[in-house]
């Protein structure tokens, strides 16, 4: 299969997804096209709003479309890591001697829809430190892989919400992408309304194999970025590091810790899906530019000054965005 060949199946196979999803989601545009752009790329997603906003529906209709294993965590303050990872049992075996058996938890599974993860406490939120990065998991004594691909699709209240644990700065870093949900306009309203008092049903299809996703999920690491493309993401993440010669002048005067490389990761590869979505083997200036707030909100701590002042982590990615030229030549020495 030629490169043209394979952009089409790229493209196609978002185009089902996109359709498959649009059955159950209304509006939610950008939402839904985040996730994709996620999942494609291979990265977790924490999606945050106030209740009701579909979040949880996004995941489970995703889970359903996708010819993968799904498993649903539900956060609570009592939850504990061994429910989510598992752990050992005593089991009877043939001739009356027992023994202990691993019993598996949710974690094992390809797509994990973790709901409301931040109404958990942080020991049980550090549970899926390792799962989340290294796709394995250490539990019973013993070290034990997850299965590929391996999705976390977490969902989480606003932090000023009655009983919530801020997420610990580590953690948040192993998102991919942080989505914020918004409220829905009057006609998506409209069509909720209709969607959900009339007894109407809306069945999804598969649309997705494991192993095309992968397929596809290869194809997108393929995806050749320039270097002065390149470049501009070095240097959008750079400014975030307080500081230093390269910092935003915003950064530095409202951030306490700009974004890791895991920021610039994700800037690349993010801008390599939509790059395909668009029908190019090549990443523009745009892709970067479009995926920024997503792959860096969560990544830059606020001080005091930024939280007294009411700025908020997507303001100054905007103003980062409007300092930092495209063309590396424009910067000034």
């Amino acid at each position: 299969m030629n490169t043209e060949e394979q952009i089409q199946t790229f493209r196609q196979a978002h185009a089902a997804l996109r359709a498959e999803l649009g059955k159950v989601i209304v509006g939610q545009d950008a939402v839904v096209e985040g996730t994709l752009i996620a999942l494609f790329a291979g990265g977790h997603v924490l999606l945050e709003g106030v209740p009701g906003l579909g979040k949880t529906l996004l995941v489970r209709t995703l889970g359903e479309v996708l010819d993968l294993s799904f498993s649903r965590i539900q956060f609570t303050p009592d939850l504990m890591p061994a429910d989510i990872l598992g752990t050992n049992i005593v089991m009877e075996i043939p001739g009356g001697r027992r023994e202990f058996q691993f019993q598996r938890g949710p974690i094992f599974a390809h797509l994990v829809l973790a709901d409301e993860i931040n109404r958990a406490t942080p020991k049980t939120q550090s549970a899926l430190l390792e799962a989340m990065q290294e796709h394995q998991v250490t539990a019973g004594g013993e070290l034990r892989k997850l299965v590929e691909p391996f999705f976390v699709m977490a969902t989480q209240n606003p932090i000023d919400q009655e009983g919530t644990y801020p997420l610990p700065e580590a953690q948040l870093d192993r998102f991919f992408f942080k989505i914020i949900v918004g409220y829905p306009t009057a006609d998506e309203l409209s069509q909720v309304l209709s969607r959900t008092t009339t007894g109407a049903r809306s069945d999804v299809e598969r649309v997705l194999t494991r192993e095309a996703l992968l397929e596809l999920m290869k194809l997108v690491r393929e995806v050749p970025v320039a270097s002065h493309v390149k470049d501009y993401a070095v240097r959008l993440v750079l400014a975030t590091h307080t500081k230093t010669d390269t910092a935003s002048p915003i950064a530095s005067q409202y951030l306490r810790f700009g974004s890791s490389p895991r920021g610039g990761q994700t800037l690349l590869l993010a801008g390599k899906v939509r790059a395909l979505t668009d029908g190019r083997f090549n990443v523009s200036y745009d892709d970067i530019e479009a995926v920024a707030a997503s792959a860096l909100r969560h990544r830059l701590i606020l001080n005091f000054e930024a939280e007294a002042e009411g700025i908020t982590t997507d303001h100054i990615i905007g103003q980062i965005l409007r300092d930092v030229p495209r063309d590396a030549a424009a910067v000034s020495v």
